[in-house]
C-alpha cells in the first residue's frame, strides 16, 4: 500500500535542473521502438492500441510503425489543469472509445502511457478496458519509477513492459516544451553530466 503522501494535494516545491529528467524526441522514438520490439518478442499480438492522453499519444504512434495496428485514444486526467504540479485523489475519464464495447470487445489491447508513476491512471484504464469485455491487456510504459505505487496491475494483465526504469524524479518530455531549443539543450547537458 502505498503512503498517503502520494495523493497529497500540496503542490510540489519549485525542482532544480538536476531533480528532473528530460528526455528528446529522439529518446523517445528509440525507446518506443524498443518497446514494440519487446511486445513482439513477448508474442502479444495486439488487435489495436490504446493511447492514454496525452501523454501516451506520441509513443502510442511510434509502436504503431513498428507493430501495424490501429489506435483509438482515450483521455484521462490525474492532474489538476490549472495546477498541473497537483494531482486529483482519482482518475477521471474525459474522452473515452465511441461505441467502446462494439470495437473493443474481444480485441486484445496494448494500452500505452508515457509514465507508470501512481499507477494509478493504469490501472483505471486498464479497468476500464475490462469491463468493455476485451479478450486481453498488455500495458506499455516508456518510463516505470521505481517507487511505490498507489494502483495496481489488475491480475488479468499479463504482459507488462517498460521501455527504462528511471528514479522518482519530474521527467520532462519534449511534447510539453514551451521551448523545444531550450528543452533540448537540457536534456543534452543532463546527458553529459551522468
Amino acid at each position: 500500500q502505498a503512503p498517503p503522501s502520494i495523493f497529497s494535494a500540496q503542490p510540489r516545491a519549485a525542482l532544480t535542473m538536476s531533480e528532473k529528467l528530460f528526455y528528446t524526441y529522439e529518446d523517445i522514438h528509440k525507446t518506443s521502438k524498443a518497446l514494440a520490439e519487446a511486445v513482439q518478442t513477448a508474442g502479444f499480438d495486439a488487435d489495436l492500441i490504446v493511447a492514454i492522453g496525452s501523454g501516451g499519444f506520441i509513443p502510442a504512434r511510434i509502436i504503431r510503425t513498428f507493430l501495424k495496428k490501429p489506435i483509438l485514444a482515450v483521455g484521462v486526467v490525474f492532474y489538476d489543469e490549472t495546477a498541473p504540479e497537483r494531482r486529483l485523489e482519482t482518475p477521471r475519464a474525459v474522452q473515452w472509445v465511441d461505441n467502446a464495447e462494439k470495437q473493443l470487445a474481444g480485441k486484445k489491447v496494448l494500452l500505452v502511457d508515457e509514465v507508470d508513476d501512481t499507477r494509478t491512471t493504469l490501472e483505471f484504464c486498464v479497468r476500464e478496458l475490462l469491463k468493455n469485455k476485451v479478450a486481453e491487456v498488455a500495458v506499455a510504459v516508456l518510463h516505470n519509477k521505481t517507487k511505490p505505487k498507489a494502483g495496481t496491475i489488475p491480475a488479468e494483465v499479463h504482459h507488462y513492459f517498460a521501455g527504462q526504469t528511471i528514479e522518482d524524479r519530474w521527467v520532462c518530455y519534449p511534447w510539453d516544451a514551451i521551448d523545444i531549443d531550450a528543452h533540448v539543450a537540457s536534456a543534452n547537458s543532463a546527458a553529459k553530466t551522468a
